[in-house]
């Protein structure tokens, strides 16, 4: 896959800007920005993407029900928190993890994960 499709999950606008540049920057379409749970759960079941950013806590909600309707959807994600692996369920410690604050390169280290065949 060259042109990846992504959804960000990230209520911070800076956060979500910077990540929407670097992603656009490494040849990505954002498809959707969610801001909250509830956004969330609505464009990850109805959005077309390849892969999703989520951060694990929005606005005070912990985002625990993403990770289920991406798997289900077969949409493979990263998180990207400044919890670090604890904010993540151990169900889905094995996916990919981006620490805030972050840099353009791991950025394009996790997506080299998603562009392998």
């Amino acid at each position: 896959m060259t042109n990846l499709r992504v959804l960000i999950v990230e209520d911070e606008a800076i956060v979500a800007m910077l990540l929407e540049a670097y992603l656009e920057e490494l040849g990505c379409t954002v498809v959707a920005i969610a801001t909250n749970v509830q956004q969330a759960i609505r464009l990850a079941t109805e959005e077309v993407f390849d892969l999703a950013f989520l951060d694990v806590n929005l606005n005070g909600q912990k985002a625990h029900a993403l990770p289920g309707v991406l798997n289900r959807r077969g949409k493979p994600f990263a998180f990207v928190t400044g919890y670090g692996q604890h904010g993540v369920l151990s169900a889905y410690a094995d996916a990919p993890l981006v620490s805030k604050p972050f840099s353009k390169d791991m950025i394009s280290d996790v997506l080299e994960l998603f562009r392998q065949p």
